[in-house]
């Protein structure tokens, strides 16, 4: 586990690393001048009923579609989206996301949160800009390494959550070999116009201590220009960038 030596109220979005002498990054940054309102049903809830999520199933409904999620994954080039997090404490705060394949994504935070989660293709880097402080470790020990790893098999790993609603695809995704890896279920909304007909909707990431986290995406844009300097940051411990 990836682990911060701060009080209660920080973390991010569920970018687990494996080392156990850190705090979890499960809890949400803190604001020091907006309220963080418990508003876990906000994330959780998809466009359609959240009970279609979790209802049974027929076989035939759910064949192909593991291949579909795996072709609308490799299918997204770049993406911008606003998002909603939400720790275990039903603590929310909101941002906007960045997503550049391979391996490249950033979550910017509203104002007031004075932090960065930032990938450069191969590590992640948690930016803490109130005590000054950076953790690194590999894009391939998070669960987001799903979205991220170029290597990651998504189909051997991950397998069909069972839904009824026929617009509704949810894939859990574990590396049942490395459990301190933790599990990620990404969610989809059949949509033409998405990369695959498929659109990503949000994801639910569970560390190996079932803390759970959940990262609402909205106003998806996909193929929009993304610079490669997006992926840099201005690093607390110095006054230089640290490249991409």
């Amino acid at each position: 586990m990836l682990w911060l030596n701060r009080g209660n109220t920080l973390g991010s979005v569920m970018v687990q690393c494996s080392d156990p002498n850190r705090r979890s990054m499960n809890t949400l940054p803190s604001k020091k001048t907006t309220p963080i309102r418990a508003a876990l049903a906000l994330s959780l809830a998809a466009a359609l009923p959240a009970s279609a999520i979790l209802a049974p199933a027929p076989v035939e409904a759910a064949a192909g579609d593991l291949d579909k999620a795996v072709a609308a994954l490799r299918g997204i080039s770049t993406m911008k989206a606003d998002f909603v997090q939400t720790d275990r404490n039903g603590q929310t705060v909101r941002g906007v996301m960045t997503l550049k394949r391979p391996g490249k994504i950033r979550f910017e935070y509203e104002k007031g949160v004075p932090m960065l989660v930032v990938s450069n293709g191969k590590s992640m880097y948690m930016v803490d800009y109130e005590v000054n402080q950076v953790q690194r470790w590999p894009i391939k020990n998070s669960p987001l390494g799903a979205l991220l790893d170029p290597s990651r098999d998504v189909k051997k790993y991950g397998k069909l959550v069972p839904t009824s609603h026929p617009d509704v695809v949810s894939v859990e995704v574990r590396d049942t070999q490395r459990p301190e890896f933790g599990v990620i279920t990404l969610i989809f909304a059949r949509d033409a116009s998405s990369p695959g007909g498929l659109r990503l909707t949000h994801w639910v990431a569970l560390d190996s201590q079932n803390h759970r986290t959940t990262v609402r995406l909205a106003n998806q844009r996909y193929g929009v220009a993304v610079a490669d300097s997006a992926f840099t940051f201005r690093d607390p411990r110095r006054s230089s960038r640290r490249p991409g």
